[in-house]
This record gives C-alpha cells, sequence and structure tokens, in this order.
C-alpha cells in the first residue's frame, strides 16, 4: 500500500510512517511531494494521504496524526502510548505531555536541516524511533544515572486506594506513580512532587495539575497525608511502636504535627483512637 504526505517531514510525518512500516504494513511505499501537490498525487497513485488538513489520518482534538493512525489500527500497546505522548508533545510545542518531546524535537529539528533529501532523512529517522521503542518498552523508568537496586532500598508500602473514575482510563504516568508510591516510598515517607515529577520525567505543574483526576479526587499532598496516616493507624494495631515512634516512622517532623493532621484526618487525637483500637493497652510516649 502506499502513503503520501508533505515533503520535508520532521516528527509526525517521521513518526506516522515508522509506525505504519513496523506494525501496519512492512512493505508499505512512503511518498514525500510538496504540499500543493498531495491530493493530486495521491488520485494518481491511488496513495492514502496522511498529516494533512481534511483527510481521514490526520490530526483530531488535541492528538496528532500518529495518534489516529494507533487509534484506528486498534494497536494496544504501553511502549506506543508512551511514544504517542512524546510525538504529540514535540510536533504541538507542548513538552508538558512528555519531556522527552523537546528532545525528539531538537534532534528531527536538526536532521530536517541537515538532509535535503527525504527518503534519507526517513531512513535516519526510523533507526531513531525503533531506539525509541525499545526505550518505552523497556527502559522508560530508568533515569541515566540509575544505579540499580540501590534505587529499591526503600519502605514497605500496603496495597490500597488510588482507584480511578469508572471507565476512565489512567494514563500511564498515573500507573507509574501508584508503583513509585507502592514500591519506592523511603521509611519515612517523604516522596515529594518534585521528587516524583523527576522520576517520572514529568513537568511538576502538569502533574500536580492532574493528579487528583487519577488519585482519588485529592491533591498530591492530600494523599501522601492521607497514606501516612492510614500507615500510622496499621502502625497503631503494634503496641510495640510509641506514638512517637508512629510519627517518625510516618514521616512527620514532630509528634506535634502528627497529631494535629491525625486529628484532622480522623476526628481523634492518636491516643484516644489508639485506645480505642487496642483495648487494655497503654501507649508510652
Amino acid at each position: 500500500m502506499k502513503w503520501i504526505t508533505r515533503e520535508r517531514p520532521k516528527i509526525d510525518r517521521i513518526a506516522c510512517p515508522w509506525l505504519i512500516l513496523r506494525f501496519i504494513d512492512p512493505d508499505a511505499e512512503i511518498i514525500y511531494v510538496p504540499y500543493a501537490e498531495v491530493l493530486e498525487k495521491a488520485a494518481e497513485l491511488n496513495a492514502t494521504p496522511f498529516d494533512l488538513p481534511g483527510v481521514e489520518y490526520s490530526h483530531y482534538d488535541d492528538r496528532c496524526t500518529f495518534d489516529y493512525f494507533i487509534k484506528k489500527h486498534g494497536l494496544k500497546d504501553e511502549a506506543l502510548d508512551r511514544i504517542a505522548a512524546i510525538v504529540r508533545g514535540a510536533d504541538t510545542d507542548r513538552h508538558d505531555f512528555a519531556p522527552q518531546a523537546a528532545g525528539l524535537e531538537a534532534i528531527f529539528s536538526g536532521l530536517s536541516h541537515q538532509l535535503l533529501d527525504d527518503q534519507e532523512l526517513l531512513s535516519f529517522g526510523l533507526t531513531i524511533y525503533d531506539g525509541l521503542y525499545i526505550w518505552a518498552q523497556k527502559l522508560y523508568h530508568l533515569k541515566h544515572s540509575q544505579a540499580g537496586p540501590v534505587e529499591q532500598l526503600l519502605l514497605q508500602v500496603y496495597q490500597q486506594y488510588l482507584k480511578t473514575e469508572k471507565g476512565k482510563k489512567a494514563p500511564v504516568w498515573a500507573k507509574a506513580l501508584k508503583d513509585m508510591i507502592q514500591d519506592q516510598l523511603d521509611t519515612n515517607m517523604t516522596l515529594s512532587l518534585q521528587q516524583a515529577s523527576e522520576e517520572l520525567e514529568i513537568n511538576p505543574t502538569y502533574l500536580s495539575r492532574e493528579f487528583s483526576k487519577y488519585f482519588d479526587n485529592m491533591s498530591f499532598g492530600e494523599y501522601m497525608r492521607k497514606l501516612r496516616i492510614d500507615r500510622a493507624i496499621e502502625l497503631m494495631k503494634d503496641d510495640n511502636y510509641s506514638l512517637t515512634d508512629i510519627a517518625y516512622l510516618t514521616g512527620f517532623s514532630d509528634q506535634s504535627h502528627f497529631n494535629r493532621t491525625f486529628k484532622k484526618q480522623t476526628g481523634h487525637n492518636p491516643l484516644s483512637y489508639r485506645k480505642n483500637i487496642l483495648p487494655g493497652k497503654k501507649d508510652t510516649n
């Protein structure tokens, strides 16, 4: 099958051919022609036009042509979803969609300036997207300097909460953040929004704005405080821990801060709450 689009491709018009050749039609022929000639040549060559206003395979809503190919052909692949966010951010100058978007835009702007042959540019682009796909499959969660097991030496966490709205699919970053909170909180539960944004490589402003949609309609701070208090309640069931110990283990700077937050969350001070769940037990601070 033949596919045709505008000449001098950069981001979307290289990403789409890569998607076609790797996942839809490995024998496809990709044709680049001047903008004014696309539809005429498409009819002449019996080729399907893409990334052009007014044709089926094009931008829709706030999505790119790459997104439409994924939707149209029912490609279910989390790695492709990660790449789609990067392509969308680079192609629409919305780098808050994915931090890698700025790099992708820079790479293809440079290549487009250097390589005047569109087919040669496509050839280079296919290799770049092949590498990006491997990253999106296997390496997206790693930092360049990540040492491995050292990153995993963190506190035990609990299997609860993080419910998404019914029928609404959580984005990839929300799933990754769930794993981070469940598997990578340190002993004092001091994960900050900035740390989370750096680990996920997502703009902190965007993460803060979108967080509540996927985390029980709470802000990042509210959600973390709730987890701390839930953890404290679990620790209260073990009378080997004093309330001072529990305050420290759940990341509070001092016991008075812990007491205030606990009462705000539960309506009870920690001591009276513990007496109710451990009748006959006396806490020592």
